[in-house]
């Protein structure tokens, strides 16, 4: 079941502090302590809103899951058809990674948890999954993209997202800085990789 909506501005305050501070520093790492002295309230403050620890991460998790949905549906209304929706796809959540950092560090995290977040996250996102991957086999069936699992390339295309915007030490390793411009490049080049790995035969 949904956690209920923040209904004050201290609740959206310390919702939004957790999903930065998870998603940057991870969840293990952050202590409601530590969240009550970066917001300038006592802990009980956080617990009247979110009674445990466990209740704010599921609460993150959804508001992160409805947001991103939300950014997708948005980007996809304005796309055209094939593959400019993997492309509008694609760089709504490279633009989550340049204005937002924390929201993409936050999906890397939960999945790093596993369950019951992971599972939480994939039940929120499975609407939005089950249509992307309807749309994908649709087009293979019509011939107009090359044949795949439809659920697999969308994991592969997740996986490399985040991987591509958010792993910043593995990505100094092979002499990528987290910059701009090495994002955008980044982009375009999981664009091209997947517009190749599409194209019909």
């Amino acid at each position: 079941m949904s956690a209920a909506p923040p209904r004050s501005g201290t609740a959206e305050r310390i919702l939004l502090a957790a999903m930065d501070a998870f998603g940057t520093r991870g969840y293990e790492a952050t202590s409601l302590d530590d969240l009550a002295r970066s917001l300038g309230v006592r802990k009980q403050t956080i617990l009247y809103w979110f009674p445990s620890k466990e209740r704010l991460l599921e609460a993150v998790v959804d508001h992160v899951a409805d947001e991103v949905t939300r950014r997708l549906e948005r980007g996809l209304a304005s796309a055209g058809e094939g593959f400019d929706r993997v492309e509008a796809m694609v760089r709504v959540m490279f633009r989550l990674a340049a204005r937002h950092p924390a929201m993409l560090g936050f999906l890397r995290e939960v999945t790093r948890l596993g369950p019951p977040a992971s599972t939480r996250l994939l039940e929120r996102l499975r609407p939005l999954v089950d249509r992307a991957a309807g749309y994908l086999e649709a087009e293979m069936d019509a011939g107009r993209m090359r044949r795949h699992d439809p659920r697999l390339l969308l994991l592969a295309a997740y996986s490399m997202v985040t991987g591509l915007a958010t792993e910043v030490e593995v990505l100094r390793a092979f002499g990528e800085e987290p910059t701009l411009a090495s994002l955008v490049r980044r982009r375009d080049e999981l664009l091209a990789l997947l517009r190749a790995s599409l194209a019909p035969a």
